[in-house]
């Protein structure tokens, strides 16, 4: 677990100061913060074993769980870097870091009960606990629709 944070970090450009060219990830002559989801967007999120979900919406992150389906809100911070966004808050006393990422077009996420494909990757760290999960985006006119449960599942869509 320790080594995929690690990783993560490194993904998001936050460890990658002083460090070779060849070992930061994507295109090093770019130096362009993250910028597939706006700071206006919200992020839908998901996760399993344990359940897991919610959604950020600015600076405020609900988060969600089985037993409270209503979800707690939590204070959070956003951090672009280059290879995805970061969310830092605060849940019962302990650190909280929420890391995205696109997942590769190759492999997207799957939250490995549903035949559903997400365009991110969720990975939450609460205290020592990291958690799994995948990440979508959604507009406002349908999560205002939806409820606390709707939360945990992406959105429908059509094929035409």
């Amino acid at each position: 677990m320790r080594t995929r944070w690690m990783l993560l970090a490194g993904m998001l450009g936050v460890s990658s100061c002083g460090q070779d060219a060849q070992n930061v990830p994507g295109n090093t002559a770019d130096e362009a913060a993250f910028s597939a989801i706006a700071a206006d967007e919200t992020i839908r999120l998901t996760g399993t074993e344990p359940f897991w979900g919610g959604s950020v919406e600015g600076d405020r992150l609900i988060y969600t769980t089985p037993e409270n389906p209503d979800g707690t809100v939590i204070d959070i911070t956003r951090f672009a870097g280059r290879g995805g966004l970061s969310f830092s808050g605060t849940l019962s006393g302990q650190p909280l870091d929420l890391a995205i990422t696109p997942a590769p077009t190759f492999a997207p996420c799957s939250d490995g009960m549903s035949d559903r494909d997400y365009p991110f990757i969720a990975t939450l760290r609460i205290g020592a606990e990291t958690r799994e999960g995948c990440a979508w985006t959604g507009d406002a006119e349908t999560e205002e629709a939806e409820t606390a449960t709707d939360r945990m599942q992406p959105a429908a869509t059509t094929n035409q």
